[in-house]
């Protein structure tokens, strides 16, 4: 009982995070659905929740994708799905904790001394391929897009509806591939079923929330989530 509380308060504070920012359901969520359910099972549902939550919110925002940018970062992703989903299969989930938590860490460093990176049609394919390789991976695709936009000027609604499109996307290809070569069970499905509601309530909530957050307080709630998962990994590791 007290492991399906943890689930539901997790589940809407991350898909109200998620609908009022564009990020934070697999950065936030998954430390801590790692705490309530083996390694592989965690990522999984985390996985389907994050992809049920893009399904919700498409529809209303659809029309604020910017769909040149969602190619580039579709296309870039097509390199890392492969090589994440062998790290999703054998390697040691907390040593590439380690390596992830650390990377985020320092580079939300560089973007708190305002240190930028100029966005090319190269770099959107390239940190496309990065959030692929995450997402078969360990689930979680935010932290190369999150870094890599917080520092250009993309507007924070463009921002977050082309993210959450590409989100529906490389979901999708992470839980078949993920199903396909390494299995599944009852009780990430289960877990999936009594994480709905929340859900769903978050994304509500969140989305009347992100009418409010302008782009400052959007930059400091970014490092926030940033600097949050990336010690909640290591420490976790």
């Amino acid at each position: 009982m007290e492991n399906i509380m943890i689930l539901i308060i997790v589940v809407f504070f991350a898909s109200l995070l998620q609908a009022s920012t564009g990020f934070g359901f697999s950065i936030v969520g998954t430390p801590f659905l790692l705490l309530l359910l083996p390694a592989q099972s965690a990522i999984q549902l985390n996985i389907i929740l994050s992809l049920c939550l893009s399904m919700f919110m498409i529809y209303s925002i659809r029309n604020e994708v910017n769909f040149p940018l969602l190619k580039r970062l579709i296309l870039g992703s097509l390199i890392g799905i492969v090589p994440g989903l062998l790290l999703y299969l054998f390697l040691n989930i907390d040593i590439f904790k380690i390596i992830v938590g650390t990377m985020i860490i320092l580079l939300t460093i560089l973007l708190i001394a305002k240190v930028t990176i100029k966005q090319t049609n190269r770099r959107d394919a390239v940190a496309g391929g990065i959030a692929g390789l995450l997402t078969t991976s360990i689930g979680v695709p935010g932290p190369p897009l999150l870094l890599y936009f917080s520092s250009t000027s993309l507007d924070k609604t463009a921002l977050r509806s082309t993210t959450l499109a590409y989100y529906l996307f490389i979901y999708l290809i992470s839980l078949v591939m993920q199903i396909s070569f390494g299995g599944t069970n009852a009780e990430v499905w289960t877990s999936s079923l009594i994480a709905l509601i929340p859900l769903v309530a978050g994304i509500v909530l969140g989305q009347y929330l992100f009418k409010w957050i302008n782009q400052r307080v959007f930059r400091i709630i970014t490092y926030v989530i940033l600097l949050f998962t990336g010690c909640y990994m290591l420490i976790g590791s």
